[in-house]
């Protein structure tokens, strides 16, 4: 398998001149096939031009988009008083579908105004094919009801469920405590130590990092029980 796998930085990479975009420090990814020069974008906001200058310039053909979550500094649209470029952008310029979790589609399409026949729904263990490259939709509940990573061979994108240094927030609507412990510890801790962690931010002392350095380093990884974990968010 040819994987292809790119990690940009807002503020970095594109929106290079959007200092709110700098200091959000959201990642998106390209997944793709080296062979076939095919990628999806994961989570494009802030600066679809600059995004999609730079899929050109790698000489890629885009031909989806995967969505981990419904927030606007993730797909764009309006929501917490923002305004984004985001998916209904990409849309415009680029017509693929977007690839959401089906707890999300509802969100996905209030924030940034598509059309749910403009999505494909999917459900926990779907697999999605670009070239001959496979990515894995990981339903992780916790930050919002349809949150989901994406598993691309020993690669895992995690969208704002798991960053290098903590996880994401549960006091959100659509957020929940209870589902987050579940996906941290049930769902993202049984996946193999060299599995490599691409985040949704970079909150972190470094980019990306380990599910063994996770599941050893970071406090939230770590929690021995639920009624620990509530405590920890308030919830006790």
């Amino acid at each position: 398998m040819g994987l292809y796998l790119r990690q940009l930085l807002a503020g970095r990479d594109f929106a290079t001149r959007d200092v709110y975009a700098s200091r959000m420090a959201n990642f998106i990814y390209l997944i793709g096939d080296d062979e076939s020069r095919e990628c999806m974008v994961v989570d494009p906001a802030w600066d679809v031009r600059g995004i999609l200058d730079f899929i050109d310039r790698e000489e890629m053909r885009l031909t989806g988009a995967l969505v981990t979550h419904y927030h606007t500094d993730h797909i764009g649209g309006q929501m917490f008083g923002l305004s984004l470029p985001g998916v209904a952008d990409l849309l415009s310029a680029r017509p693929v579908k977007v690839h959401v979790n089906a707890a999300e589609a509802e969100g996905v399409a209030k924030v940034t105004g598509i059309s749910r026949s403009d999505m494909v729904e999917h459900l926990a263990g779907d697999e999605i094919e670009v070239g001959s490259v496979k990515i894995k939709a990981i339903h992780t509940p916790g930050h919002t009801p349809g949150s989901q990573c994406f598993l691309a061979g020993s690669s895992l994108v995690s969208g704002d469920t798991l960053f290098t240094e903590g996880c994401g927030r549960v006091d959100l609507p659509g957020g929940s405590a209870e589902q987050m412990y579940h996906s941290l510890t049930q769902v993202l801790a049984k996946l193999p130590d060299e599995t490599v962690l691409y985040p949704g931010h970079n909150y972190g002392a470094k980019p990306r990092s380990t599910m063994g350095e996770q599941k050893r380093e970071n406090y939230f990884m770590r929690i021995s029980s639920l009624d620990e974990w509530l405590r920890l968010m308030g919830r006790h």
